[in-house]
């Protein structure tokens, strides 16, 4: 436990400072497609080696690219003229014992799935092209990676790098989330089938006053006209409204496609229900963190987490382990309000053996009273951190 450190927060709660941004990209905004391609084949990856080889081999397969293609979206309908074309790159052990991975075929086919279930307006076979580059590891990050596996012993940290989380959510944060969660669950697709999985979430707020602005494609064929556009544009809003007000018990603004202009015959339609048919371009790392927000008066880190693999490498791994113990701390801990939590690793060491886990907590009470139990969930959490793995591949925790 030496390296676990206890320290109070000294600053101001950020839901007390005059001002607040918070920002999420659905599951249908060309950044977090590419998240979760590049995460679903780690996962592929993960299950593949398991079945053939018996454990996980080294893999890191966190670098994905979607190019925009070319549409023409209009009301009842619409095409797309040139496909999305999606890049998935990345390095993986692809023989052992004689048995060779088809990389290519794994990576298409799983991103060819995930495209089907989640983006539902998307043709995968017309509408997308992917190519993939998935090449050896490095020797030394190989052998790294194997070194602990030989010796059945806890995964070597294959990168010096940290990771950051906080607990608990406050009312913008909660209302940027449950608003995207709220516009693409089915029971809203069911109503509005014009709402496609697109939906990028501003929130701010200026003291009391809360505001989302919510950029959301919708989906041309099942829209008549442009009357009809604002009328189903206006109903979701106040659908919206309603369920972030029942939930913070806050009055709250809420604006959807502010560049919609009447006037010049211009308003946000696709015909997939994503921006990534003409509009946009994405990659991984460039949208949600590990806990599905963009924050910037929290702590974050610029790790790229989706894709990396879920044994050894310290961008995903501390990244959601120092979630969970800000989380544990905040909900077993009674007298803590809040906690902040930084891990920093040091590469070709145990991943339970970080070079500090500091542990920021804000309570009325005197630090020093709490410091046992706070240590306590930090030392567990260190502990099952070895088998932390399972829940990515599992699907419990998510990268974006």
């Amino acid at each position: 436990m030496a390296n676990i450190v206890i320290t109070p927060m000294t600053f101001k709660p950020v839901y007390e400072l005059d001002a607040e941004i918070v920002e999420r990209k659905g599951i249908g905004h060309p950044d977090t497609i590419c998240d979760y391609l590049a995460e679903n084949l780690s996962k592929e990856l993960c299950l593949w080696y398991t079945r053939e080889y018996g454990a996980v081999m080294h893999h890191n397969v966190d670098k994905a690219l979607l190019v925009g293609g070319v549409a023409q979206a209009d009301f009842g309908g619409g095409r797309v003229i040139e496909p999305i074309e999606i890049y998935l790159v990345g390095r993986a052990v692809l023989e052992k014992d004689k048995k060779r991975l088809d990389a290519h075929e794994l990576a298409v086919e799983t991103a060819k799935k995930w495209l089907r279930e989640n983006i539902k307006n998307l043709n995968v076979e017309e509408h997308v092209k992917i190519h993939t580059k998935i090449k050896p590891g490095s020797k030394d990050l190989v052998e790294l990676f194997e070194r602990f596996q030989k010796k059945g012993e806890v995964p070597l940290a294959n990168d010096t790098s940290f990771g950051v989380g906080y607990a608990p959510l406050d009312n913008l944060e909660r209302a940027v989330f449950e608003a995207e969660k709220f516009l693409n669950s089915e029971a809203m697709k069911k109503e509005h089938p014009e709402i496609g999985e697109d939906i990028k979430i501003m929130g701010v707020r200026i003291r009391d006053r809360f505001r989302l602005t919510i950029a959301l494609a919708f989906v041309g064929s099942y829209i008549k006209n442009m009357d009809e556009y604002f009328q189903k544009k206006e109903l979701i809003r106040k659908k919206v409204k309603e369920r972030v007000e029942n939930l913070i018990d806050k009055d709250v603004e809420v604006f959807i496609n502010t560049a919609d202009s009447k006037e010049e015959n211009s308003v946000y339609i696709t015909v997939t229900g994503t921006s990534a048919e003409q509009g946009d371009d994405g990659q991984v790392g460039r949208g949600n963190r590990v806990n599905g927000l963009i924050t910037p008066y929290r702590p974050m880190s610029l790790e790229a987490a989706a894709g990396k693999n879920p044994i050894s490498h310290i961008g995903k791994i501390y990244n959601r382990v120092a979630n969970l113990i800000a989380q544990r701390v905040v909900q077993e801990i009674e007298e803590v309000e809040e906690a902040y939590c930084y891990i920093v690793s040091q590469i070709g060491k145990p991943i339970n053996q970080p070079q500090v886990l500091d542990v920021n907590i804000r309570s009325k009470r005197e630090i020093r009273t709490l410091e046992d139990a706070v240590r306590r969930i930090a030392q567990e959490e260190l502990d099952s951190m070895p088998d932390v793995w399972k829940g990515f591949v599992e699907g419990l925790y998510t990268v974006a």
